[in-house]
C-alpha cells in the first residue's frame, strides 16, 4: 500500500480553494469582497460596479499555488493545485485582456 505524502506541496491545493473563495460569489455573497471592505481595500474600482478587483487580488492564491505545485510535485494535492491554478491564472488574464480589448 503506498504512503500519502503529506507536505509543502500540499498547500497548493489548499490555496487553490482559498483562491476560488476569494474570486468566487456564492448565494449573492462574495467572500473576497468582505474581506477586501474589511481591510480598507476596494472591491469594485466604481462603488459596485466597474472593474471587479477581487479576482485579481485571487491571483495572489493561484500563483503560490503553482509554485508550489511545481516544485513539491510528489506531495499529496501539489498536482491537481498546480493543474488548476494553471488553468485559473489562465482563464482570469485572457478574460481581463480580452475586455481591456474592448474598453
Amino acid at each position: 500500500m503506498k504512503k500519502i505524502k503529506i507536505g509543502i506541496g500540499s498547500f497548493s491545493l489548499l490555496l487553490f480553494i482559498i483562491g476560488c473563495l476569494f474570486s468566487f460569489t456564492f448565494n449573492d455573497i462574495s467572500i473576497g469582497d468582505n474581506i477586501l471592505t474589511y481591510i480598507g481595500l476596494k472591491a469594485w474600482s466604481n462603488g459596485n460596479s466597474g472593474t471587479h478587483y477581487t479576482i485579481f487580488y485571487s491571483i495572489l492564491f493561484f500563483i503560490p499555488s503553482l509554485i508550489l505545485g511545481y516544485k513539491f510535485k510528489n506531495n499529496f494535492g501539489s498536482k491537481v493545485g498546480k493543474i488548476l491554478s494553471t488553468i485559473m491564472v489562465i482563464i482570469i488574464i485572457v478574460n481581463s485582456l480580452f475586455f481591456t480589448a474592448l474598453l
